[in-house]
């Protein structure tokens, strides 16, 4: 077989001699041989197995290698990892495992290329390159990988339900390989992931998390998000995405189906090649307010009222329960949430300049993300009423534009600093400069003055006057 490029050639030649001179057999294994059978320009870094010891190949490769790589050595697993031209390569030794029933830690003992083989995850992750001189180059594939590759299908080596119940968290991998290479589960595979969903509760939070990123971060995450929901997986990590599915009838009134409304929202805004990660949590989440404000009004239908505020309450025994960061990309999650709804409102003819600017206050930053979102939460199939609502919000973004341009709102400094007002009436720290500095704020957003600092200054003065204080 073919190596695809000159830098491949040259370390996988080194490796090769190395593991010759210190007798040890190896392999190109995992990620690699995956996505070069599949055709990718750019690989993932490279493992490599060798029957014998991983750090013994590793310190025989640096050797050769000039000038001589640093090698992190991880002895409690064996293996050891060196980098080169801007890849880190891997070396381990080949293995079998086996596993307790309530953990996903396995025992492990030496094994053959065979044993190493029979314990991956999914027969297109078992396939291997041979580094050795004997048959440099071949593919050695004793499970169809080849053809699960070309099929596009996910198998696993052994029995499914053996290889998820041992780790579990091979189902959340599964169904991110699924959405980033978009392939099909083998049925039966699918139907051993649902039969074993509960085991995943022995799995650390922040790996499964780790997994399910992954799966937003995808081309199409509504891939991963249907199967996680099919699996039985998305009711144990998301319940509350889960009880938006449903769609409930009243005297002649039906209202959408959130659960898939929510998936559309989160492909529609990872078609927008927007790689935000939170703000694509953001679209996930945008409408889990709606199962706890559902109401039925007669001779009016379906009203989710408040939801947003809601859901953005929810947002933070979520991030705490799922173990995602709280400090900011948590505060971010909120905010947008919160203020889902806003534009909408402000798209009316009639919506005022201190109305936005008070949009462009709450929102600083963030302001073009919302109006992403609020696009990407248009799926109507109604061509007319789609285009109308975009053109709109393109129409207020436009306005926010020219207000901010004029104004300097959206990164909010008041122009009259508290040193300003104390200088000013020769006073100490008191509730007084508080009061003035908000009678500021809300006199320039609701555009009474400028934001700059004499029209401020002067407001300053006489506010200061009316509680009381002299100009000295």
């Amino acid at each position: 077989m073919k190596l695809f490029s000159a830098i491949h050639r040259n370390i996988f030649r080194i490796i090769s001699l190395s593991a010759k001179r210190i007798q040890q057999d190896c392999y190109v294994v995992g990620g690699y041989v995956r996505d070069f059978l599949l055709g990718k320009k750019i690989y993932k870094d490279l493992d490599i197995l060798t029957i014998g010891e991983g750090i013994k190949l590793a310190k025989e490769v640096s050797k050769h290698i000039n000038p001589t790589p640093r090698i992190n050595i991880f002895k409690r697993f064996g293996t050891a990892m060196l980098e080169y031209k801007n890849h880190k390569i891997e070396f381990v030794g080949s293995r079998k495992e086996s596993y307790h029933l309530y953990s996903r830690n396995p025992i492990i003992e030496i094994g053959s290329l065979q044993d190493d083989q029979k314990r991956r995850d999914f027969t297109i992750n078992a396939l291997a390159i041979s580094l050795n001189e004997r048959n440099y180059g071949e593919l050695i594939d004793p499970f169809g990988g080849l053809s699960d590759l070309e099929r596009k299908t996910l198998r696993t080596p052994l029995s499914s339900d053996v290889t998820y119940s041992d780790d579990p968290l091979r189902m959340m991998r599964a169904i991110r390989f699924a959405t980033q290479l978009q392939f099909f589960i083998e049925k039966s595979s699918f139907q051993s992931i649902q039969r074993n969903r509960n085991r995943i509760n022995i799995v650390s939070m922040e790996r499964i998390i780790e997994e399910f990123n992954k799966i937003l971060l995808s081309k199409k995450p509504s891939i991963g998000l249907f199967l996680l929901y099919e699996s039985g997986l998305l009711s144990i990590i998301l319940p509350e995405l889960t009880l938006l599915q449903g769609i409930e009838e009243k005297n002649g009134y039906k209202h959408k189906d959130n659960f898939y409304h929510t998936l559309q929202v989160v492909d529609n805004i990872s078609q927008e090649k927007i790689n935000s990660l939170w703000l694509r949590w953001v679209a996930l989440l945008h409408d889990i307010g709606k199962a706890y404000t559902k109401k039925f009004l007669p001779k009016i239908g379906w009203c989710f009222h408040a939801h947003e505020l809601v859901g953005s309450k929810m947002v933070p025994k979520i991030f705490q329960r799922l173990k995602l960061p709280k400090g900011e990309p948590m505060r971010y999650v909120k905010k947008m949430i919160q203020h889902s709804y806003k534009p909408i409102v402000l798209i009316e003819d009639n919506t005022s300049d201190s109305a936005i600017r008070r949009f462009l206050f709450d929102m600083g930053k963030d302001i073009e993300d919302l109006i992403k979102l609020c696009i990407a939460d248009i799926t109507t199939k109604n061509v007319e009423k789609k285009n109308l609502y975009t053109n709109n919000l393109f129409i207020l973004l436009e306005r926010i534009k020219k207000l901010e341009e004029r104004d300097r709102i959206q990164n909010w400094k008041s122009p009259i600093s508290g040193n300003d007002i104390m200088n000013a009436f020769h006073i100490n720290p008191c509730k007084k400069i508080g009061v003035i500095k908000n009678f500021i704020k809300e006199s320039i957003l609701e555009g009474r003055i400028s934001n700059e600092f004499h029209s401020a200054y002067f407001l300053m003065l006489k506010k200061g006057e009316e509680l009381g204080l002299k100009k000295r």
